[in-house]
């Protein structure tokens, strides 16, 4: 291995499926502890299973990161259950798509709660360790690198149809990235994001009458036509979709010391492609 996170925790949102599962296994293999959370419990325990298979640490905490009082209890948890946390990825989402004039009041803001609400609750409770941990740290003659990684999309770099109220929370994460990476800096904190294109998940399965998911006791329509994911192979470089496990390769890249003097930036992974 070109570096190793042992001695590090990390908390990484919506790891129960797709990309946040595939983040949190990877975080697992190069040494880190991992803080496990999503909304659903079950698919949680299945990350923390995998985790536990390959001989790695993880700690879960089911819940609604959206609940104002859940991110405060989120980081608690992670520097209660490993001593510290050196990694955030706010990686939990989810899209909720129409066009604007069929777009409720409810709907836009469910997209700015989950997408850019609770990653800066999530931020603002981890605020207190970070400051106090580097100042101690600093005293002693030391540099301990921590991170960040926020998750975008190419919807919030260059738009998407149909997503008024997703494309503008990830919008607006990219602007937090860029305020957090100057503001703490001087904690030695690097602060990025990672915006990603066409990544095989259930958000991007076929469109279908049984393509939803549950979402605080709504049923969510997801899932894109046919013919959109057939475009994919025409308008991608690549020529096909991305995989959990490649998206997830650049938020590594980002937890890593490769990136150590690498803050305030949007990485976008679209195999080429952007929309």
């Amino acid at each position: 291995m070109p570096f190793s996170l042992k001695g590090k925790s990390a908390l990484v949102t919506g790891s129960g499926r797709g990309i946040g599962r595939a983040i949190a296994l990877q975080l697992a293999e190069y040494g880190a502890s991992v803080m496990l959370n999503d909304i659903d419990r079950e698919p949680l325990m299945e990350t923390g299973s995998l985790i536990d298979a390959a001989g790695g640490a993880a700690k879960a905490l089911a819940g609604d990161i959206t609940h104002p009082e859940f991110p405060q209890k989120l980081v608690e948890a992670t520097v209660n259950g490993f001593g510290s946390i050196d990694i955030i990825v706010n990686n939990a989402g989810y899209t909720w798509d129409n066009v604007i004039q069929k777009m409720s009041d409810e709907q836009f803001q469910a997209m700015l709660d989950i997408h850019v609400v609770a990653p800066f609750r999530i931020l603002r409770a981890a605020s207190g360790y970070i400051r106090e941990t580097a100042k101690r740290e600093i005293a002693e003659g030391k540099r301990v690198m921590r991170k960040v990684v926020n998750i975008t999309s190419v919807s919030g770099v260059d738009g998407i149809a149909g997503q008024a109220g997703y494309g503008t929370g990830k919008a607006a994460i990219n602007g937090l990235t860029k305020v957090m990476a100057k503001e703490w800096g001087r904690y030695n904190v690097t602060v990025n994001s990672v915006g990603f294109g066409f990544i095989e998940t259930r958000l991007v399965q076929p469109l279908g009458e049984n393509t939803t998911i549950e979402m605080k006791g709504r049923t969510i329509k997801v899932g894109v036509q046919q013919a959109t994911r057939d475009a994919v192979a025409t308008h991608c470089p690549l020529g096909r979709a991305g995989t959990p496990e490649e998206a997830a390769g650049a938020v590594l890249f980002f937890c890593s010391p490769l990136s150590d003097y690498v803050s305030g930036e949007i990485l976008v992974v679209s195999g080429g492609s952007r929309s």
